[in-house]
């Protein structure tokens, strides 16, 4: 069976057990189902509207899609409510997102959905990040990557690196219109400023290189804040491109402020 039967299948079959489950009172396609837009890659994304507690719907489902594909291993998303979205890795391969969700918190809150059958309440929509939050985060990973090469610790670093690059591109995203959550929107920026972010890969794990794939990524994060907030890009700068400029010494303090340690109240992070 290739790809594309395999998610056909699981598709039709999750769609029938909607259909024939009494606790089950409506059903939606969402994610790349929900626009009509997938490959023999796409997970099969469905939302429940249910009748009875998630918690016990869910349950009874994992035992169903068990039984019918054999599932290797599942994990919920953590929710605040009592909504209840588990993931499935089936035996065939294909992942399955389920969300089990009570009728009150049922309903589109953006594009991606597709009713199936039931009811199809408009919902609030999820609102959009907070530029301040990717800003923020933006600067708090610029100084944890220089934090961690002044203590050596390499791959940590370069942890960080890759966060702030996800940062980098969730801002573009955001100003641009684009989904920001998870690179979705990546492949649809311009060609100009994904080639920016080429040399802000490191080429391999040495402090200097690293630091040199600090420096291009701060490069591309003002250029990007002086788009959305040239303000915030003035006041942040000095800062940012004095933490991309490691050159192996400690980290200076910044100008006009009394010297601190590259230890943080955010360390721990």
């Amino acid at each position: 069976m290739s790809g594309s039967e395999a998610l056909a299948r699981v598709r039709d079959r999750l769609v029938e057990q909607a259909r024939a489950d009494e606790a089950v009172l409506a059903a939606a396609f969402t994610g790349s189902l929900g626009i009509g837009d997938t490959d023999r890659w796409s997970d099969v994304d469905v939302a429940l509207g249910v009748a009875h507690p998630p918690e016990s719907v869910a349950a009874e489902w994992t035992r169903w899609l068990d039984s019918e594909f054999g599932v290797l291993h599942h994990w919920d998303l953590p929710t605040a409510d009592a909504r209840v979205i588990r993931v499935y890795l089936l035996t065939n391969g294909v992942e399955a997102d389920v969300s089990f969700l009570p009728e009150t918190e049922y309903g589109a809150r953006g594009p991606r959905w597709r009713a199936v059958f039931g009811p199809d309440p408009a919902r609030e929509p999820f609102p959009a990040p907070r530029h301040d939050l990717l800003v923020g985060l933006a600067w708090h990973h610029v100084r944890h990557v220089r934090v961690c090469l002044e203590r050596g610790r390499l791959w940590q670093a370069e942890h960080w690196l890759g966060a702030l690059r996800t940062q980098v591109i969730s801002l573009s995203c955001l100003r641009l219109g684009l989904p920001t959550e998870y690179a979705k929107g990546a492949h649809l920026l311009s060609e100009e400023f994904t080639r920016s972010l080429e040399p802000t890969l490191p080429r391999s794990l040495t402090a200097l290189e690293i630091s040199r794939a600090l420096s291009a990524l701060v490069t591309v994060l003002i250029g990007e804040l002086e788009h959305s907030a040239p303000e915030t890009a003035a006041k942040l700068a000095p800062a940012l491109t004095c933490w991309a400029g490691f050159q192996g010494t400690r980290m200076p303090p910044l100008r006009g402020n009394a010297p601190r340690s590259p230890d943080g109240a955010t360390d721990g992070l």
